[in-house]
């Protein structure tokens, strides 16, 4: 009698599926207790605050537009799991190291408004002789590492390279943009942070004085230096992404922010998909000398969360900025395109469309604006 081999039914592989996220999820509880890198949920007079805003709906904040994360009404959670388990191209990585520059941060030349990009979403701005550092992420720490690494030759800067930060701008909470490490080492050197609703109960945890940590809502603006002029402010703006670290999610707001600062006006784009708050930021800041925007990381089923190339030059049209610096590329492999695919098409479209007029700055030069 021939013996039968059965196979796992599908009842089976959803059994040990749910195990394994149960053992996972057993795993991440454990970790928050002990990792502080995981951050702090918000709590007391912040989730006070947080519960007041009209973007907080049913235990969590929203987007503007009704937002899928995984571009699926079946959640984000097959969506990862496909992700994480797939056959993934040679190419999301280069063959060689990156040609970079390494600048020296504190001899640059507080006279001249200049940005150093170091990669990714991580870049510092000179503006009017002060100093904004955007979402530093110079030593990933874990859980980032387990499954993300820099491209060879982009770790060139470390924390300790950077000058005295006047002002830290954080524009969400996931780990490619708010490194535990990297705050931390600064922290004695950044004069004032700001930040979306909910953020700062990370950086306070991790240390920060809450004196110096302002966390806006969307469409509220803030002091910068109202002595030299009531010009000088950061305004918080609406992007269209999520947040959420550990195993929260969107319990902290996300955002983008305009920084108008000695006689310049700045966007600092964050994360997000396309939609028409591109277009409404533009109406209401007319002369936006440059703008930092996302250009990478993207996929068709993340659409909503992450602009897409066909849809970045409409983007850049409905802000109006002059100069526009693509960022969110080039250090890390976050999705499945060529890694140098987000900077080629952009570059090619500038050349279709000679209104787009792009910065030009590369990973560790100083560079004009």
């Amino acid at each position: 009698m021939k013996s039968v081999i059965k196979l796992p039914t599908t009842m089976f592989w959803k059994v040990l599926l749910t195990v394994v996220a149960i053992a996972v999820a057993a795993v991440a509880v454990l970790a928050a207790m002990v990792v502080p890198a995981l951050g702090r949920a918000p709590r007391g007079e912040r989730l006070e605050r947080i519960m007041r805003s009209k973007h907080w709906r049913e235990g969590q904040f929203r987007n503007l537009t009704e937002t899928t994360v995984g571009g699926s009404a079946k959640g984000p959670s097959k969506t990862v799991w496909k992700f994480l388990t797939m056959d993934k191209p040679r190419d999301r990585r280069p063959d060689a190291p990156i040609d970079v520059v390494r600048t020296d941060l504190n001899a640059i030349d507080r006279t001249k408004d200049q940005m150093v990009w170091f990669g990714h979403s991580s870049y510092l701005l000179v503006i009017g002789g002060r100093t904004f550092l955007v979402d530093p992420v110079l030593a990933p720490t874990f859980p980032f590492t387990l499954v993300m690494r820099p491209f060879e030759g982009t770790d060139i800067y470390s924390p300790d390279d950077l000058p005295a930060v006047d002002f830290l701008i954080i524009t969400h909470d996931h780990y490619d943009h708010l490194d535990y490490r990297t705050v931390t080492s600064i922290r004695e050197r950044v004069g004032h942070v700001f930040c979306p609703l909910g953020v700062g109960e990370h950086l306070e945890y991790w240390g920060y004085d809450a004196r110096k940590i302002t966390e806006m809502d969307w469409d509220e603006s803030a002091a910068i230096d109202v002595r030299l002029s009531a010009r000088n402010r950061i305004t918080c703006l609406p992007s269209r992404h999520f947040s959420g670290r550990a195993l929260s999610r969107n319990n902290t707001l996300w955002a983008s922010f305009m920084v108008e600062w000695g006689g310049r006006t700045v966007f600092i784009g964050g994360d997000g998909g396309y939609d028409s708050h591109f277009a409404d930021i533009g109406r209401r800041f007319p002369c936006i000398d440059l703008a930092v925007m996302e250009n990478g990381q993207y996929n068709e089923r993340w659409r909503q969360i992450h602009t897409l190339p066909t849809q970045l030059p409409r983007a850049i049209h409905d802000l109006g900025a002059k100069l526009v610096q693509p960022v969110h590329n080039s250090r890390f492999a976050l999705a499945l395109h060529p890694w140098d695919e987000p900077m080629r098409l952009i570059r090619e479209a500038a050349r279709a469309d000679t209104t787009i007029h792009l910065l030009g700055a590369t990973i560790g030069t100083a560079t004009e604006f």
